[in-house]
């Protein structure tokens, strides 16, 4: 834009009227008079390299010495056509584009008056009434070309002013403006319609209405969170299958929350109505092994039947925290495309439905946007939907749920069209909806539906909105139903009669009596999508204890490794990269004990070259926060990534590593959803430190360890943490292992303190070689990553299995043992090193990897080992409040002879995690390790004897399933 402050501009509606029609040419040239264009043209630079400063100063001194507004200007005017008149119409066509959505016609209540935009008025660019019947030229205005004043004015108000309005002019895209302004200007923003068409949306609408009234009826006063006021999302659905079958697509995933999701189901997708009324009647019937979700949580799928051939439509099973499934059916999306190995993203498309004041007000919407466009989870375009009931919750006031203009306003973050429209119209729902399919499929890229309606009802049937709202209330109570409407307009055009709408309502009703499915287009063929779809039962009701072979042969390990080290010759690493390379090489031909980054770099290779997919991401995954994992190396020379892993051979599986967004809960989410979809894949999500973990805490709590009771959906996802005390503080210390540990039962996580390499690759193995998927979570190394005593001797990567009991490592007399120590992770290492100093053999340690499914059998065993021991000990770095023992307290007694003691010792229970003082933390480390180990002068400040009459210790049963 041209800057009207610039000194020495003598004439500042000059430069106004030069700011538009300049802007103008850069968007489509051919669309300014031609002597307009050989003037922008010259002054703007044959090359087209001069800055844009430069081009300022051009027209500026052009405006002074050529008179150029007068002169080339006037010569594209229709004849006796004042200047500064002409200045003021394309001044006004700009002022529509930019504004005139803030006048449309959006709210079916009009629950507010009529907002008055002054530059949208004749007279704020100097124009009025007597100049409506001049001809005047339109610019860049689509479909007129010279037209009298009072043409163009409507066709404005028309385009954007009507019931359709579109913001679009934040998008920085030539190409894309234009090809909006074409789409919108072209049509007035309306949809041309057939009779046909008309009574299907009619059609729609009555069945969206029938379901509800229906609904309220049988069951008065039960839950269902109803769409009464916004109908007209079923017509928009029904539009995005139809036109998404046009356009190609084969799949769509869709995610939603509760409002109007039963008549998603019944209406779009064919569920039987006589199933939701077995669930309003409680009578469904759950197997024992599942604890379910209520009805408005459901998910479904269906095979429906679309111009464009058939479409593989998915609902999401949906939590109650709002828009948390947004970034999990991405993640499904994502895995759905990469299963078809579909680049151009014109197969599968995700459609999210949000609420106005979530949408506004949740910050996972943010960090859900800003993936679009990123090389990790981008799905080609995302279509959202807002069911914009103009109130959030039932108590909000507009002025509380918001700091924005409008609910929407999030969404120009990424540049996205927003397309506001009108909720009791469905002929503008489609055509507004067929906009967003249309662009979203042309460009690749996200865009919003605002589709501004009302909530007839509370927050839930059982509220009484109107205490808090009786203004808004009072209004809706006295307005039609969009079926009144609608079917008001169709009976004015001679399209539909009173008594045709009378007798479509009454049979849908009767169809809904019946119980069957009420939709027509379900594809008969359910094989047809087979091939894309996956098949979840080998690992439906598994035991965890399952054997699983995850070791390999020496020499094919050597082979893997020789192929994962070779560096091309023109790759040129920096030199502290280039020595941990050697240094791997060296590992992998068993001339170095194998460090964590060469063992996980191992099982992912093996696992690639076994045909395996392998996903991992996290904020600094392709190198590791800790300069450990270097799973992609950057050439000095030209900044240039290599990646080894993608090139083990032609039939190696997919490796995809990814340096995320400064996100936890969005992209946890992404993950889930992708490892939701797809078992052959292993997804690794891993957190720069384990407590950052905290702020994707509704994905764990809501999804990751609940799915598979609430919706019976297994998931494979690896949550690697690093976790341990080293003296970094209270926030770099802890991955929270109690509340994963709190949340286990049922067997439905595993949660694993892997103490070296060797057991770092069976466990990632063994993920996908053992047919069984439940997430996985990892309290993975930080100092350990150098701690040569915990390294591995490369034969222990063709040990048969992961171990979940470690027995003691040192040759100690069993016999001699009078205490047992068991604990996990770091602490062991600290322990071990004081205890061979201090030359100490009546101590033996264990080591629990697995502290979930919790290997009852197999400590019991090795207990057993040692009849003389009387006491056993837990010991951790945690605080005694935090960690595994609050778990452990409750499943270590039974592991027990009768006669042993179960003790604990450790920090005490505390409030932070950590001390931030590392001289602090070593001397709290000190004295936990002397404690155990019996000797120093604070050998028994931090023991804590179990009250036997808290915990009973009963005798152990060799060989039973665990707890």
């Amino acid at each position: 834009m041209i800057d009207s402050s610039f000194s020495g501009l003598d004439n500042l509606s000059s430069i106004d009227f030069l700011e538009a029609l300049y802007e103008d040419y850069l968007r489509n040239p051919s669309q300014v008079p031609e002597g307009w264009r050989t003037a922008f043209g010259r002054i703007r630079g044959g090359d087209g390299e001069r800055t844009h400063q430069e081009v300022r100063r051009a027209f500026a001194e052009s405006a002074r010495r050529e008179h150029l507004l007068g002169g080339i200007g006037t010569a594209a005017l229709p004849d006796s056509v004042p200047y500064h008149k002409q200045r003021g119409v394309l001044r006004l066509i700009r002022s529509y584009r930019l504004t005139g959505h803030l006048a449309a016609d959006l709210d079916p209540i009009r629950l507010r008056p009529p907002r008055v935009v002054p530059n949208l008025d004749l007279s704020f660019h100097g124009l009025d009434a007597s100049d409506l019947e001049t001809v005047f030229d339109a610019g860049t205005l689509v479909g007129l070309d010279q037209a009298p004043l009072r043409e163009i004015e409507a066709r404005l108000k028309a385009t954007y002013s009507g019931r359709v309005a579109v913001e679009h002019m934040h998008i920085n895209n030539v190409e894309q403006e234009t090809w909006l302004h074409e789409r919108l200007e072209g049509t007035c923003s309306r949809a041309d319609l057939s009779d046909a068409e008309k009574r299907r949306a009619l059609e729609i609408l009555v069945g969206a209405e029938g379901l509800e009234k229906y609904l309220h009826t049988r069951f008065s006063g039960q839950k269902r969170f109803g769409l009464e006021g916004g109908e007209c999302l079923l017509v928009a659905l029904h539009e995005l299958v139809e036109s998404s079958g046009r356009h190609g697509i084969e799949e769509i995933a869709l995610g939603m929350a509760h409002r109007g999701r039963l008549n998603v189901l019944i209406n779009l997708m064919g569920k039987r109505p006589s199933d939701l009324f077995q669930e309003f009647e409680h009578k469904t019937e759950l197997s024992e092994l599942y604890m379910g979700d209520v009805k408005y949580h459901q998910g479904f799928a269906v095979d429906l039947l679309t111009g464009g051939g058939p479409l593989h439509l998915a609902l999401a099973f949906n939590p109650s925290h709002l828009e948390i499934i947004g970034p999990v059916v991405l993640g499904s999306v994502r895995a759905r495309q990469d299963r078809r190995s579909e680049t151009r993203h014109d197969q599968v498309m995700g459609v999210i439905i949000h609420g106005d004041a979530a949408f506004a007000g949740q910050g996972v919407v943010y960090e859900t946007l800003q993936l679009a466009y990123t090389r990790g989870y981008s799905t080609g375009g995302t279509i959202h939907v807002v069911v914009n009931n103009q109130i959030g919750f039932t108590t909000s006031h507009p002025l509380d749920t918001r700091s924005t203009p409008y609910c929407t306003d999030i969404g120009k973050v990424t540049a996205s069209p927003i397309i506001h429209v009108n909720g009791d119209d469905p002929e503008a729902v489609i055509f507004a909806t067929r906009l967003a399919m249309d662009f979203r499929m042309k460009f690749h890229k996200d865009v919003v539906l605002d589709l501004v309606c009302y909530r007839r009802h509370g927050h839930n049937e059982a509220d009484e909105p109107a205490a808090t709202q009786p203004m808004m209330y009072r209004k809706i109570r006295s307005h039609p139903t969009p079926v009144e409407v609608y079917g008001r307009t169709l009976a004015e055009e001679g399209r539909v009669s009173a008594e045709e709408l009378a007798r479509m309502q009454e049979t849908y009703r009767d169809h809904l009596e019946h119980g069957e499915s009420l939709i027509s287009n379900a594809w008969p063929d359910q094989k047809y999508l087979y091939r894309y779809v996956s098949d979840w039962s080998p690992f439906l009701e598994r035991r965890w204890d399952e054997p699983a072979e995850t070791g390999l042969p020496a020499e094919r390990l050597k082979r893997i490794g020789d192929r994962i080290t070779r560096i091309p010759d023109d790759l040129e690493l920096h030199p502290r990269v280039a020595k941990v390379m050697e240094d791997r090489r060296k590992m992998l031909a068993g001339g170095l004990p194998l460090d964590w980054g060469a063992a996980e770099t191992m099982a992912y290779a093996t696992l690639l070259d076994e045909g395996y997919h392998v996903r991992v991401s996290g904020q600094d995954t392709g190198r590791g926060t800790f300069f450990h994992r270097h799973a992609v190396l950057h050439n000095q020379r030209d900044g240039s990534g290599y990646i080894p892993l993608h090139h083990l051979g032609q039939k190696q599986g997919r490796f995809t590593i990814i340096d995320s967004i400064l996100s936890e809960e969005a992209v946890v989410a992404f993950e889930y959803g992708y490892s939701a979809t797809v078992p052959d894949t292993l997804i690794v999500w891993e957190a720069q430190f384990g407590d950052f973990v905290n702020n994707a805490q509704v994905v764990i709590d809501q999804f990751i360890s609940s799915s598979e009771q609430k919706w019976r959906r297994l998931s494979g996802l690896v949550l690697m943490l690093p976790h341990g005390w080293e003296g970094q503080g209270p926030e770099h210390s802890s991955a929270r292992l109690e509340r994963f540990l709190e949340l286990c039962a049922q067997e439905n996580m595993q949660v694993a303190v892997p103490s070296t390499p060797a057991q770092m690759f069976h466990l990632l193995r063994r993920e996908l070689v053992r047919p069984y998927r439940k997430p996985l979570v990892i309290m993975s190394p930080k100092s350990m990553l150098r701690r040569k005593t915990s390294f591995s001797d490369l034969d222990d990567l063709a040990a048969p299995e992961f171990q979940l009991v470690i027995d003691e490592a040192d040759p100690i007399d069993p016999a001699q043992v009078d205490r047992v120590l068991i604990c996990a992770g770091k602490v062991y290492y600290d322990i071990l090193e004081a205890r061979r100093e201090k030359d100490e053999t009546r101590v033996a340690i264990l080591r629990i990897e697995q502290l979930y499914p919790f290997p009852e059998r197999w400590i019991a065993d090795l207990l057993a080992r040692y009849p003389n021991a009387r006491e056993v000990v837990w010991t951790q770095e945690e605080s005694r409040n935090m960690g595994a023992w609050p778990f452990l307290s409750h499943h270590l007694p039974r592991c027990l002879r009768p006669g042993q003691t179960l003790r604990y010792a450790g920090r005490p229970a505390s409030a932070s995690p950590a001390v931030g003082d590392l001289q602090k933390h070593l001397r709290q480390q000190q004295r936990v390790v002397e404690t155990v180990l019996r000797f120093g002068p604070t050998a028994t400040q931090h023991v804590d004897v179990i009250p036997p009459a808290a915990e009973p210790l009963p005798e152990p049963s060799p060989g039973a399933p665990p707890a």
